[in-house]
């Protein structure tokens, strides 16, 4: 009986634990739901509170933050009208035509009068690539426009056949809206990409002043700025564009393209991770973190990132070059010699993509192909070495002829590009198209290469009334002058053209003509403030180098020709017989020594190149080694006051 009542108590016992055990249970779920409610959900979103904020979000620049919070409003108060018209508003500064159409639906449901949503809709469906949605959209408004829809409908307009064309419609459109900065802006960007530096340096700094928050208008005042004056001098515009909107698209692009060619690697690539980050799958961050990557000498990770574009990038010059330059590293010609092809083919003027076509040519054995592709500079007097070389292993039947020019070390001054067409139907050409500048460079071209300097001179006039503000008919008319001989006449265009767009081309240009002209302090200023500008270009530092060398600043002159080397290598004989000179002159053979007999073993037939190793071997203590070379260099050279100089030195 005692244990008949003992199991009974252990059983209740049992009974009231699990009671208990159940208990705690139900409230340690009901306390983690709570700790879970707590840490982890979102307090409801006040709809009216985050259009408020978008608003002003939307004031001070900062587009991303004003389209996250017109995106809450919207979810949370679905059927306000304002917060879907917000919505598509902030969408369409950040070019989601998708989700404004969107937005723009549901305001329509709930009551927006169709004539509200009309600029809106015409740009987001143009957005999509949808013209026939856009043009619905401008045949449904009203003949008396606002900014926003005129705007719009001129864009729409452009893309027609018959179309007027978009800067034409927009300059008439600012006289209509002065006071509208996107308007502005359209026109700054539309004449900048037609080369009207000028007229986009007045459109961009109206569009900066009308709306100093508008990280757009800053942005386009950065690239204006930096073509004008310099990489540099576009670097605060980005920054005061970033600093409104940390996640704008197009100024993190020319903020991170202009860092990378300033040689400030780390925060280029820290600027192209955010723009992945605003917009995933980029091409231009994808194919910057390439540059970056090649630049580096990681190229099987640049190559990596360029196929990241997708091709996007295909037919853009630089993206070629890249392409072409990646793969030859990797000891793949053939496929740089298609990149490079794609590269000749949108510049056949360009000497060095030629260059380096034939390399890869030469590279997979097509010797025909190669000698074609180099035939245009062979035949110029101002053919480099290196064009030389290539043309020796191309044309084995004229190596003896091309091995004397490269051995003779002489250029001859820079030509003109004949052209394929002839001068009649060059002008037939021009006269068709009054309107496209090209045509006429072409017949400038054409007309200067057959020793018509009078007609080159006079269709670069018209060209230069026809676009005052364009730098390229002020460089085509200091060209025609210069090619006629009339030099000082050609620096007053030269230097317009400098004041426009102070680029490479332009700066060798300018100071060319101070230096025909007696101007040497002049040409130093102009070279100083490009350098200020753009501490890394290598005509620019190949000049000053040259300078220096000439002043007899040879310290100077070493640090700044190791800082080409570092960036070029060891296989430009001009920069390695440079530096041999410059460390002979400053009294280090050892070194000398080095950087020399690497010229020479690259171009052994070369007399300067002979004269500066026995130049070096002399400063190293090596007489009789450096007599052999002067020799040579006198036989190559006979009567050279250079290498006869340094022989009776010796």
């Amino acid at each position: 009986m005692m244990r008949r009542k003992r199991r009974i108590w252990r059983r209740r016992s049992v009974q009231r634990r699990l009671r208990i055990l159940a208990v705690l249970g139900v409230i340690g779920m009901a306390v983690a739901g709570l700790l879970a409610l707590v840490y982890t959900s979102k307090p409801p979103v006040d709809p009216a509170q985050a259009l408020r904020r978008a608003t002003a979000a939307l004031e001070a620049g900062n587009y991303h933050a004003a389209h996250d919070q017109a995106r809450q409003a919207a979810e949370a108060a679905p059927r306000s009208q304002a917060a879907q018209m917000m919505l598509a508003r902030t969408s369409l500064l950040l070019g989601k035509g998708v989700t404004a159409d969107a937005a723009l639906d549901r305001a329509l449901k709930d009551g927006v009068p169709r004539d509200q949503t009309l600029a809106a809709r015409a740009e987001a469906r143009f957005l999509q690539g949808d013209l026939a949605g856009a043009q619905d959209a401008v045949d449904h408004m009203p003949v008396e426009r606002d900014a926003a829809m005129a705007r719009i409908a001129a864009q729409v307009a452009a893309q027609e056949d018959d179309g007027v064309p978009l800067r034409q419609a927009l300059q008439g459109l600012v006289a209509l809206y002065p006071d509208d900065a996107r308007i502005w802006t359209d026109l700054g960007r539309s004449r900048f990409g037609a080369g009207d530096m000028d007229g986009a340096s007045q459109a961009a700094a109206r569009a900066a002043a009308l709306a100093p928050a508008d990280p757009d208008a800053l942005t386009l005042q950065g690239e204006v700025l930096r073509a004008r004056y310099g990489l540099a001098a576009g670097l605060p515009w980005f920054r005061a564009a970033l600093a409104r909107d940390a996640y704008h698209l197009r100024a993190l692009i020319q903020y991170a393209a202009t860092l990378g060619d300033l040689g400030r690697a780390s925060e280029a690539l820290a600027a192209t991770r955010s723009a992945l980050v605003s917009q995933p799958g980029n091409p231009d961050a994808f194919y910057l973190q390439a540059v970056i990557a090649a630049r580096a000498g990681r190229y099987a990770l640049a190559q990596q990132l360029l196929q990241l574009t997708g091709g996007a990038l295909r037919m853009r010059p630089a993206a070629a070059m890249l392409e072409g330059a990646i793969a030859y590293a990797q000891g793949r010609p053939q496929r740089a010699a298609r990149a490079w092809t794609r590269l000749v083919t949108m510049q056949p003027m360009n000497v060095a993509a030629r260059e380096l076509l034939a390399a890869a040519q030469l590279g997979v054995g097509d010797r025909p192909a190669a000698l074609a592709t180099l035939r245009p500079i062979l035949t110029r007097v101002d053919a480099d070495g290196y064009a030389l070389r290539l043309g020796m292993i191309a044309d084995p039947e004229n190596a003896l002829t091309l091995t004397d020019r490269t051995a003779a070390g002489q250029r001859g001054d820079a030509a003109i590009f004949r052209p394929d067409r002839t001068v009649d139907d060059l002008k037939m050409a021009a006269a068709e198209s009054p309107t496209d500048p090209t045509y006429a460079l072409g017949l400038i071209r054409g007309l200067a290469s057959q020793g018509d300097h009078a007609g080159a001179i006079q269709v670069a006039q018209s060209l230069v009334r026809a676009s005052p503000g364009a730098p390229a008919a002020q460089l085509a008319y200091g060209d025609a002058l210069a090619t006629a001989g009339q030099h000082a006449a050609a620096l007053g265009p030269y230097a317009r053209a400098a004041d426009l767009t102070f680029d490479a081309p332009t700066m060798l240009r300018l100071i060319d003509g101070y230096q025909r002209t007696g101007h040497a302090r002049d040409a130093a200023v102009s070279l100083g403030l490009y350098l200020s500008q753009n501490p890394q270009s290598i005509p620019a530092r190949r000049l000053l180098a040259e300078w220096q060398m000439t002043a007899g600043r040879w310290d100077d002159a070493i640090e700044t020709l190791e800082g080409l080397r570092t960036q070029l290598g060891l296989r430009d004989v001009a920069l390695l017989h440079d530096l041999a000179i410059a460390y002979a002159e400053a009294g280090d053979g050892v070194v000398a020594r080095r950087y020399a007999a690497a010229a020479y073993r690259l171009a052994p037939m070369n007399a300067g190149v002979a004269d500066a190793y026995g130049r070096a071997l002399a400063v190293a203590g090596e007489r009789e080694g450096a007599r052999q070379l002067f020799d040579k260099a006198l036989t190559l050279a006979p009567g050279d006051p250079t290498i006869l100089a340094h022989r009776a030195q010796l």
